[in-house]
């Protein structure tokens, strides 16, 4: 006796949890192929992970702290700078990598049925191994200042606080990425806006600054948006603080713009999921 299998289309605002589940070891070999093709053939493997945090961190010192002379607070210049990268990388490699994700893997969206939010998924899970990899970087970096008697580090709330932010970098990148990578299927100059795009985002990223010296108030709020920035602003606060877990002044429109951007996202990739095996 045949079984017939009937494939409904989802709800536009579904993640489709349940089919995710059903899929998860297809989503761990996406993932795993993802690593295994980034790092292949690379003669450093996976310590150009390490390295390119390491070399932006070195430029950053060497010019803005000690060319420009730009203070960082009580927190030693590369642990500073270190942590914006950190959240950075994250965001930046989830974002590009999901963009294109859905084009890089066309010849398997021909072929078969899988839930296909599994591939930008992927995509960002592939960057978080990456964001595993630096944050030994830090944590080594911090291991240092510590046994120097530089610093007094409160591991708990440190720890706490890089989770909450690594958590919120992946769910904006995600939303952000899934967005792109639908709209890259049909309109390829997403592969033209991007590279725009990630730049501006660096810039209004407190990667390299904090956002307490920006005199313009409007031009805070504006920054106060970008749900990075609270991310970054939480693991700086509870670097060296030993007392409290100290939370940044948050605007109640970070939430709001991180559960807008996944709607959106969320909705535009199932509003054009029913044809991506055809025009891919």
């Amino acid at each position: 006796m045949s079984t017939e299998i009937i494939i409904k289309p989802k709800s536009v605002f579904t993640l489709g949890w349940k089919e995710l589940w059903q899929y998860r070891e297809l989503l761990y070999f996406f993932t795993w192929k993802e690593i295994k093709v980034r790092y292949k053939q690379a003669a450093l493997g996976i310590l150009w992970t390490l390295l390119q945090p390491l070399a932006m961190m070195s430029i950053f010192v060497l010019l803005l702290s000690q060319g420009l002379g730009i203070q960082t607070a009580n927190i030693p210049a590369p642990i500073y700078y270190l942590c914006g990268l950190l959240i950075w990388n994250l965001f930046n490699h989830g974002v590009t990598h999901a963009s294109q994700s859905m084009v890089s893997n066309a010849n398997i969206i021909k072929k078969i049925y899988f839930p296909r939010l599994v591939i930008p998924i992927s995509a960002v899970l592939t960057s978080s191994f990456d964001f595993l990899i630096s944050l030994l970087l830090f944590y080594g970096l911090l291991l240092y200042y510590t046994i120097a008697g530089n610093m007094d580090i409160s591991w708990t709330h440190l720890s706490i606080s890089i989770g909450i932010g690594y958590i919120i970098t992946v769910f904006t990148a995600f939303s952000l990425g899934t967005f792109l990578s639908a709209i890259n299927v049909k309109y390829r100059d997403v592969r033209y806006v991007l590279p725009f795009l990630i730049q501006t985002l660096f810039f209004i990223t407190p990667v390299m600054y904090d956002t307490s010296i920006i005199k313009q108030p409007w031009i805070k709020k504006v920054l106060e948006l970008n749900p990075l920035n609270f991310a970054i602003d939480l693991i700086r606060n509870n670097i060296s603080n030993t007392t409290t877990f100290l939370w940044p002044d948050i605007s109640l429109w970070v939430p709001t713009v991180m559960i807008v951007l996944y709607i959106v996202a969320i909705f535009t990739f199932r509003k054009t999921e029913a044809y991506f095996a055809d025009i891919v």
